[in-house]
């Protein structure tokens, strides 16, 4: 990306956005992430075989070789197809820079997920509306009332705020597609193995890592920008917002999703967090927020207006930027 100028980067990122609006995951090709998960899965399966037990250290060492590995190969792959495509034709490579990025970014697909949930709510369907809160959760939904669909679906829609929109845009920025990707696989990887469980715990200890490396300073940018946003929505508080990034945001186990949790529950007047069921058991999570009134089906909708609202902002602010420059 040094052969590209900071205005055309801003240019190339400000189309890769509105893309990902308009068009949402492409159904074809098939989208880079699938490839990533299948890269992953192999590289697992030859670094963890099944049939074999390792110790805690094996363990380490082993899933350390898959984040770097994986890491090099995204990359290196990503940045040799830029760079070919930019040799045949310049806005070859303008055009597969643009798609690229496209497709780290999630507005359109996080919405969409999120208003799987709140179509059925809205017609009283709680059985469709558990079942499509369960494939964007990993809690038990299966006899979840009204009130905490709505908060798994705008704890979701926040904490991804900055997985799937702030994070790849700042990469992007900094490293055109090439990093985007990076970061993009970074987050796959912790998505796949990144658990406190008994098969990931050592092995996908230097994923999660990576990740939450990879989304320390984005996650607050993003907690800012959220914070933002609810000055221009009515019923929302700027700075009831920031006043609970900070009394509430260290306390989520995560160093970073406790940022945008606390953005979007300060700003609405709800909590978030409390106790989930993870295969039949109890969890309490840490508790953002003040409950001011009672979660509801709405909820969704202002979270996803908060995300938008955000990205606009960040729209606002590239265009100025090009213009400026």
């Amino acid at each position: 990306m040094l052969l590209y100028t900071w205005q055309e980067i801003i240019g190339i990122v400000l189309a890769a956005i509105i893309v990902d609006l308009l068009v949402g995951d492409p159904k074809w090709p098939t989208h880079p992430v699938i490839w990533m998960g299948r890269w992953i899965t192999w590289l697992e399966k030859k670094l963890l075989p099944p049939q074999v037990t390792f110790k805690p250290r094996a363990q380490l060492l082993r899933g350390l070789v898959l984040t770097g590995l994986t890491l090099l190969f995204v990359t290196s792959l990503m940045y040799g197809i830029w760079f070919l495509a930019d040799y045949l034709h310049e806005w070859l490579g303008y055009v597969v820079s643009v798609w690229f990025i496209s497709t780290t970014i999630a507005v359109k697909g996080l919405k969409d997920a999120a208003y799987l949930v709140l179509r059925p709510l809205r017609d009283g369907n709680l059985a469709d509306a558990r079942k499509y809160t369960g494939y964007i959760v990993g809690r038990d939904t299966g006899d979840l009332p009204e009130s905490e669909l709505s908060r798994a679906v705008v704890e979701t829609v926040a904490e991804n705020t900055v997985d799937a929109v702030f994070s790849p845009i700042i990469y992007a920025l900094l490293g055109g597609a090439p990093l985007a990707m990076l970061y993009r696989v970074s987050n796959t990887m912790d998505s796949m193995v990144g658990y406190r469980n008994a098969k990931y715990l050592y092995f996908g200890r230097a994923s999660a890592r990576w990740d939450d490396v990879m989304n320390w300073v984005p996650a607050r940018i993003t907690g800012g920008l959220l914070a933002l946003t609810a000055l221009l929505m009515p019923r929302c508080s700027f700075v009831r917002s920031l006043k609970a990034i900070f009394k509430f945001a260290s306390k989520h186990p995560s160093p970073n999703s406790g940022i945008p949790e606390s953005a979007v529950a300060g700003a609405l007047g709800i909590e978030l967090g409390g106790l989930n069921i993870y295969g039949g058991i109890a969890q309490e999570r840490a508790r953002m927020g003040w409950p001011l009134r009672e979660l509801n089906l709405t909820d969704i909708q202002l979270a996803v207006q908060m995300m938008y609202g955000a990205t606009f902002l960040t729209i606002g602010g590239l265009i100025c930027a090009w213009v400026l420059h």
